[in-house]
């Protein structure tokens, strides 16, 4: 493992490395800071622009990875200053944070989460330095019908935990997965969804599907709102400090949350979002005792923010051991990988040690350049905050259509992203979230995979995918996630009115 970091540190401590690692902490800091942006877009515009470039797969993905670290620690400006999060992991921030802002205390709000999401963030990378190899060595006993299980267990775990309506959550994971059907049956030869239409006979390339998804959707929601854009408002920010014995008092929180995010991380589906919430929530059991969270606790602005950052970087666990991604913005990662033909999981570690290190390695420098950066110019990145819509469409159309231009060279591929993207925003409309349909679209097809895989071994037999014990536990696990919050509904003690 130490011959492992080394040579992780070599990759990231490459004049080109560090030089993405610093671009891609501010650009993601930018994105993050933007409501409605997120890590997610931000990854979905600049992939294909790297790709384009030449960069190596390490150095893109270093690209990519500081991103999305960077729109974790952006995505609390929004939360504190507006009351608007920034993404669905900096809802929780808007608790305390807001509160704390209209107290005159924006300075030191943004100071303690930086301070916080530091802390959580350097927790989950000591975690994903110890524990990714381990689980790779035991991934690798992981056959064609363990994976398929694995699938299913995924798929389980993202319809219970991610999103309020699982309902809604689950329909999303099947279009996802209808979508990754579209095409010739690479097997079979059989054309699937395609309507007699030669455009789909390849299927929905996975760079236009997400920037359709989520860059186009955002577009046409932002031009929605640009007759109610202005110029915005928000508190002074101020000098951004933090005091020793605020973050002393809140040091608590912040590992019990730092700790409990890289858990919950690790799960695929979870996210961020989810971290955040059982965090608070945690923290407001243990610490509210006094009925202060909520209106401006320190405790209660820095327990999400460690847990959303632990989590962000939790999520690439799944990712670099077993090759799911643990959420939307990972699954955007496997398609940057998979378009440099790179299968993440187990044998990723020894057969490409210098993406795996390098961007473990990155994740620990990224992470000190982010502290650096957020504490002296927060004031700076709160700027963009005020940018009007009237600027900020075109420039994000601009990047989306360039992106996919640049890499297919092809006008079907612009209109394809285009009509996903009104598909998309009309999801969004009727409440549906659009990670769902991601990982649908990366689990469904990696699930096929397996399936045919395992069922060409066996010669046709389905008993192959419950004939090890790792395939049983899965779907035993599956199982009980499914059925645990009806059971849980059912056992609770029902109160009723007089």
């Amino acid at each position: 493992m130490f011959d492992f970091m080394i040579h992780g540190f070599d990759v990231a401590l490459t004049p080109l490395n560090l030089g993405l690692a610093l671009c891609g902490a501010i650009l993601g800091t930018f994105f993050g800071a933007l409501p409605g942006i997120g890590p997610i877009n931000g990854i979905a515009i600049l992939m294909p622009l790297a790709y384009t470039l030449g960069l190596p797969a390490e150095s893109a993905l270093i690209l990519l990875a500081g991103i999305y670290t960077g729109a974790e620690y952006g995505g609390r400006m929004s939360s504190i200053l507006l009351n608007v999060p920034g993404d669905a992991g900096a809802v929780m921030t808007t608790l305390d944070g807001h509160p704390l802002a209209k107290k005159g205390l924006a300075g030191p709000a943004l100071g303690l989460s930086a301070v916080a999401s530091f802390v959580g963030a350097t927790i989950a990378i000591i975690g994903l330095t110890l524990f990714a190899p381990l689980l790779a060595r035991v991934a690798v006993m992981f056959g064609p019908a363990e994976f398929f299980a694995l699938m299913i267990f995924a798929f389980a775990s993202m319809s219970v935990m991610m999103g309020s309506d699982p309902l809604k959550t689950g329909i999303a994971a099947v279009l996802g997965v209808m979508i990754a059907m579209i095409g010739v049956d690479s097997s079979t030869g059989v054309l699937r969804y395609t309507f007699d239409m030669p455009e789909l006979y390849d299927g929905i390339d996975f760079v236009v599907l997400i920037i359709g998804l989520f860059a186009v959707s955002e577009i046409l929601l932002m031009l929605e709102q640009a007759a109610r854009d202005g110029v915005t408002d928000m508190p002074a920010v101020g000098r951004v400090f933090v005091k020793f014995k605020e973050v002393i008092a809140c040091r608590g929180a912040i590992l019990r949350s730092g700790f409990m995010g890289f858990v919950i991380g690790t799960l695929p589906g979870t996210g961020a979002s989810v971290a955040s919430a059982v965090a608070y929530t945690t923290e407001k059991r243990i610490n509210d005792r006094e009925g202060t969270f909520g209106e401006g606790d320190m405790r209660g602005l820095a327990a999400p923010e460690a847990a959303n950052n632990a989590s962000a970087v939790g999520s690439f666990v799944p990712l670099l051991t077993l090759g799911i991604p643990g959420s939307g913005t990972t699954a955007v990662l496997l398609g940057a990988l998979m378009l440099y033909n790179i299968t993440p999981g187990p044998m990723m570690f020894s057969e490409r040690p210098e993406v795996a290190g390098g961007l473990i390695a990155s994740l620990y420098i990224g992470n000190v350049v982010l502290l650096l950066l957020n504490l002296p110019l927060a004031g700076l990145f709160a700027k963009v905050l005020t940018i009007p819509r009237w600027v900020l469409v075109p420039f994000v159309a601009l990047l989306a259509f360039v992106g996919v231009y640049q890499l297919h060279s092809d006008p079907i591929a612009i209109y394809t992203m285009l009509a996903v993207g009104v598909f998309g925003y009309v999801l969004r409309k009727f409440g549906f979230s659009l990670a769902p349909v991601i990982l649908g679209y990366v689990l469904g097809g990696l699930a096929e995979v397996n399936l045919r895989r395992a069922l060409a071994i066996s010669g046709g037999s389905p008993d192959v995918l419950w004939a090890s014990g790792i395939s049983i536990g899965l779907y035993i696990a599956a199982v009980a996630l499914l059925v645990a919050p009806w059971l849980i509904g059912r056992l609770r003690p029902r109160k009723y009115a007089d």
